[in-house]
């Protein structure tokens, strides 16, 4: 592990966990970031991914089909604008919120020349109901000239910069045909954090060859990087991916709900309360799922990680808290 150290906050008690929550949800940041709810609204802006397309032949992550996880790319392509507008028309009637941060979210959106990146996100901008962004992207897919342009935008709007973590052992990520290694996300977390971007990290939890301790390091180093807000992904295949036909011939397991559970418990103990949680979980329509099936109710996942915390008396945080920042209830 990198021995980079980079400047944290005084850690006291979170007024989440005041107001009696277990772990520092998005939601709960949006309402007290922007004084009201605010919505994630995926959007496609058509951008291709270098790793599947590398010339050493990985042809992808061993878990990607991209239609599987980004509805957009199942029919012909849509202007931006159109998607909000539809995306928000929806998200309006069913939640009742009137303000959304554009996730630009499937393949890599940092993966174009300059020109067309800044016309993708000034479009989402300019749409009257998008107050931030969110750019999904590779830590290896960061030029220079590319979060010079995110941190000129991040003077005037809230915007975060989302790696693909996964974890933070290299076996894992050659495993996983990431493409890249450990070096490359803390480079991105380096040259991210001088520009004063905020940080997201994707982390998958339960990859085979991984004990309870690997997950556990991946955490401590989540909590001792500049990382604004992680999201947690359950090992989960979908069809006509390496994956899947992996979990077909029984050479990898799918961690049961159960085991999920503990894992994911497990790992917000480990990180501050200051990190916000993003996502507890992955999940894949019905009809590219090939397993776990639990992953499809994310409710009761929810439900089962707060009845987790509870058995525990636990909450996010605990493992990294000082005792004198403790605060019983």
């Amino acid at each position: 592990m990198s021995s980079t150290s980079f400047p944290h906050p005084r850690r006291g008690t979170p007024d989440w966990r005041s107001a009696g929550f277990r772990y520092h949800s998005l939601n709960w940041f949006f309402g007290r970031k922007f004084g009201h709810r605010v919505w994630k609204i995926s959007v496609d802006a058509g951008f291709r991914c270098p790793n599947a397309e590398s010339p050493a032949g990985n042809g992808g992550c061993i878990f990607c089909n991209i239609p599987s996880f980004s509805p957009s790319r199942r029919g012909p392509p849509r202007p931006i604008t159109a998607q909000i507008d539809d995306a928000a028309r929806r998200l309006r009637g069913r939640y009742r919120v009137e303000h959304f941060v554009a996730y630009f979210q499937p393949a890599t959106n940092t993966y174009a020349p300059v020109e067309r990146l800044r016309a993708a996100y000034e479009e989402a901008l300019a749409h009257p109901q998008v107050i931030g962004l969110a750019i999904g992207t590779r830590p290896d897919c960061v030029p220079e000239e590319v979060l010079d342009l995110l941190a000129e935008l991040s003077q005037r709007t809230w915007l975060v910069i989302e790696y693909g973590l996964q974890s933070v052992h290299d076996r894992s990520l050659v495993w996983l045909r990431r493409g890249h290694d450990y070096a490359a996300f803390l480079d991105a977390v380096e040259r991210s954090h001088r520009r004063g971007l905020a940080i997201g990290a994707h982390v998958i939890l339960g990859l085979p060859g991984e004990r309870r301790e690997d997950m556990l390091a991946t955490a401590r180093e989540v909590a001792r990087l500049p990382i604004h807000s992680v999201k947690l992904h359950n090992l989960y295949a979908v069809k006509d991916t390496p994956l899947a036909d992996a979990v077909a011939a029984g050479s990898v397991r799918l961690p049961e709900l159960d085991e999920y559970i503990g894992y994911v418990v497990d790992f917000l103990e480990a990180i501050p309360g200051e990190c916000v949680v993003d996502r507890l979980c992955g999940d894949a329509p019905p009809q590219y799922l090939v397993d776990p099936k639990w992953c499809t109710d994310k409710s009761s996942v929810r439900r089962a990680i707060e009845a987790e915390f509870l058995r525990r008396d636990s909450w996010q945080g605990k493992r990294v808290e000082s005792p004198e920042s403790r605060v019983e209830g």
